[in-house]
């Protein structure tokens, strides 16, 4: 039988796969961590897996991967898809595909497989990713070939045998280090909210709690002053900003198919540390560097949740990115709310809001009163000579 590795979650549509695939292929099942499993739940994935007849199960730890190849640059670039989503989900396909094509290939599989349909934005990603890095294994994709409905799945798993609990929940949750998402009936059209008890952290905190982020060179390295790698520091956030219910939103854009589409998500790290980044740049960085990275970051994460990672343009954009970060160094200080944060300030070692230089709208201590009359006139020239002209 020829080897086949298929991009196994667990769920509906990767256990028909592995069922009607194991028939045909000799089929390895892996999954990859991106944050958000326990490992009683990996455990239980193996489980099931093994279950549906595969000849192996393995889980690829990448949550340290995903923050240094992905997370890192979001953070840098303050990106935030239409001013509100922080890519939680977008940005892990990625990382699971390369990781999963890599595994492939080092297991010599002749096939690869993965459980997506024909309407969505992850069957664009993994398809381009595997293509790309590995255009000798053929992608095989069941459920969306087939046209396969749910009860058609689920009759066809009875029938072999296999009859588990295929309820589908009311939510749809997806959980990693950089966010989660949420999906029911309530985000398939455009005019209700989600309720709050279908996001997975729910109130359990009253009043207010100031945490401080650190940040060297743009990177997250210590929460409350307790140093550690970003990605266990943005988890330890999540935990404490959860309580408070932070970070709810929904999400609509463009997907890569053409269509509207409309998802909730919490992100309560995610968003806490790009908004503490942000403030920090403000003060440590020129207004060019801001103005440019501005448009360059939203490129990078439009073309990160069109499925272009491999291309070299987003190479570039990271180095300036990276190379943008030299001095994006110091404390920030929020306070948690019910439902929400407020950002309180900023220390740093290279603060531009110096009281050396004068105090905006205050005094001014670089320059004297008819420097600031000749300023004024020439940086205004250029209006005063259209308009004269055009008069």
């Amino acid at each position: 039988m020829k080897k086949l590795v298929i991009a196994y979650s667990g769920g509906l549509d990767t256990s028909y796969c592995a069922v009607s695939l194991s028939k045909e292929y000799d089929v390895h099942a892996v999954s990859v961590n991106t944050g958000g499993f326990t490992q009683d739940e990996i455990k239980h994935i193996e489980s099931n897996a093994y279950k549906m007849g595969v000849t192996t199960y393995k889980n690829i730890d990448a949550v340290a991967t995903f923050y240094q190849k992905v997370v890192k640059y979001l953070i840098y670039g303050n990106v935030l898809k239409n001013n509100s989503y922080p890519l939680s989900v977008s940005a892990e396909r990625i990382i699971q595909a390369i990781e999963i094509i890599e595994y492939a290939k080092s297991i010599d599989a002749e096939y690869i497989a993965h459980g997506s349909t024909g309407a969505g934005n992850d069957q664009v990603r993994f398809d381009m990713i595997f293509q790309t890095l590995a255009p000798g294994i053929k992608i095989i994709t069941p459920i969306r070939d087939e046209k396969l409905t749910r009860q058609q799945e689920i009759d066809y798993l009875k029938e072999n045998g296999i009859d588990m609990s295929w309820e589908k929940a009311k939510y749809s949750v997806n959980k990693g280090l950089w966010g989660t998402s949420v999906g029911g009936e309530e985000t398939l059209t455009s005019e209700k909210p989600l309720p709050s008890e279908a996001y997975p952290s729910q109130l359990e905190k009253e009043g207010e709690e100031k945490v401080t982020l650190t940040f060297k060179e743009g990177e997250f390295v210590a929460l409350n002053g307790e140093a550690n790698v970003p990605e266990v520091n943005i988890e330890k956030l999540n935990t404490i900003a959860s309580a408070y219910a932070i970070g709810r939103d929904i999400h609509v854009g463009d997907t890569i198919v053409g269509i509207k589409g409309r998802v909730g998500f919490e992100a309560a790290a995610a968003l806490i540390t790009i908004k503490a980044h942000h403030l920090l740049e403000k003060h440590t960085l020129t207004k060019w560097q801001l103005q440019h990275k501005e448009y360059l970051s939203s490129f990078y994460g439009m073309h990160l949740h069109e499925g272009q990672y491999l291309d070299p343009v987003m190479r570039n954009i990271e180095a300036f990115l990276q190379s943008s970060q030299d001095k994006v160094t110091g404390d920030v200080t929020v306070t948690l709310k019910p439902y929400h944060f407020s950002l309180d300030g900023i220390t740093s070692a290279h603060d531009l809001m110096s009281a050396k230089f004068g105090s905006y709208g205050e005094e001014n201590r670089a320059w004297t009163a008819d420097d600031a009359k000749g300023f004024i006139k020439i940086v205004g020239n250029q209006n005063k000579i259209y308009q004269q002209v055009n008069s």
